[in-house]
């Protein structure tokens, strides 16, 4: 597993062993923000993220090397975050992060009370937590923080998360392999 693109391109990145973790993979990742800046490689530049179930922090890492301005990585393993923070490290990225080792749903609270106006929100839960999709994309559908923010769920191609959720209704639906993007707006 490496960083596709931008200041940290093919840079590596670590993983933990066990089902319990299952990284983005780096084609599927390269799909999302080929999606994401439709051939502008300044296009995610001044972006804010939060990278939900973040796992290794591939994703909210591979934002940071394309420019974001801050990522907020959410993940409730202690083991994982370890792991977000040694990546961070070894990339030498001291800053525009913030760790939050909790809950989904109540980081989600605590951003929203902070009157954080993300630009993307990404979650990639592990796919067999299927109540993790519709729970967490509800309390986004109904939270301030998806006012503005797309909101990208990983799944696995042959599971469904939903359509609308609250606000937030599906606009696309990619399919690679044997994952799928679903992307929600309000």
């Amino acid at each position: 597993m490496r960083v596709i693109a931008g200041k940290f391109r093919s840079r590596p990145l670590r993983s933990l062993r066990g089902a319990d973790i299952r990284p983005t993979s780096d084609r599927l990742r390269e799909t999302l923000f080929d999606v994401l800046s439709a051939g502008n490689p300044q296009a995610l530049a001044g972006s804010v993220w939060i990278d939900l179930f973040a796992g290794t922090g591939a994703v909210g890492i591979e934002a940071l090397s394309r420019g974001a301005a801050m990522v907020h990585f959410v993940e409730s393993s202690k083991p994982a975050m370890e792991l977000i923070r040694a990546n961070l490290t070894s990339l030498g990225i001291d800053a525009n992060y913030r760790l939050l080792q909790q809950q989904t749903s109540r980081a989600i609270a605590s951003l929203a009370s902070q009157q954080l106006q993300p630009d993307f929100i990404f979650l990639d839960p592990p796919y067999r937590m299927h109540a993790a999709y519709a729970n967490t994309l509800s309390f986004l559908g109904d939270s301030t923080l998806s006012v503005h923010a797309l909101v990208i769920a990983e799944h696995a191609k042959q599971f469904d998360p939903g359509d609308k959720f609250g606000l937030l209704s599906r606009t696309r639906l990619l399919r690679q392999g044997d994952a799928a993007l679903s992307f929600y707006r309000r």
